[in-house]
């Protein structure tokens, strides 16, 4: 019959003298624990960027989507405004400044990224015009609405191609 072994009480008791096998056994377990090899690091590292490398580009192509998305919503705004403006003047040049709404606007007016103006006004036409954040080529996109005698005409220019964010091929 085997004599039985002394028990710690404690498991997270270190080793005593009345236990002289556990040191060894801790000793061969801690030599035997290895970490990543320098090679299975850079691989990690290797994936990591190819996927980022897809991903980069899609993520800035959404972002000017969206960008994009609140200029047509804007130019939208505009044109709202100023159909109620010439609902009461019935002439849009009445309607083309922005003192010709007062203060509740509620949209950025000028010539700057982020904001709307009408470029060009008769008494039967006009043109609003909203400017996105979004670029491309070093521009900003642009997004319009023509109202004619024919109807309402939606135009943009998104750099030297005009297929970029959500202008697809001069128009949105």
């Amino acid at each position: 019959m085997k004599p039985e072994r002394p028990r710690r009480s404690d498991p997270n008791q270190a080793p005593t003298q009345k236990d002289p096998k556990l040191l060894p056994k801790l000793i061969k377990r801690l030599r035997d624990a290895r970490g990543f090899t320098l090679v299975e690091l850079l691989v990690v590292i290797l994936i990591i960027a190819i996927i980022a490398a897809i991903a980069l580009p899609a993520y800035l192509d959404h972002e000017k989507k969206g960008q994009d998305s609140d200029a047509e919503s804007n130019a939208r705004n505009l044109v709202s405004k100023v159909e109620l403006c010439y609902a009461t003047s019935e002439d849009y040049t009445q309607c083309d400044t922005q003192a010709a709404f007062g203060t509740d606007l509620g949209l950025d007016w000028g010539t700057n990224p982020g904001q709307v103006s009408v470029v060009s006004a008769t008494k039967n036409t006009y043109k609003a015009t909203a400017i996105s954040k979004a670029t491309s080529d070093g521009s900003n996109h642009t997004f319009s609405i023509s109202h004619t005698s024919a109807g309402n005409d939606k135009t943009c220019t998104a750099g030297t191609s005009n297929n970029n964010g959500s202008c697809k091929n001069g128009s949105w």
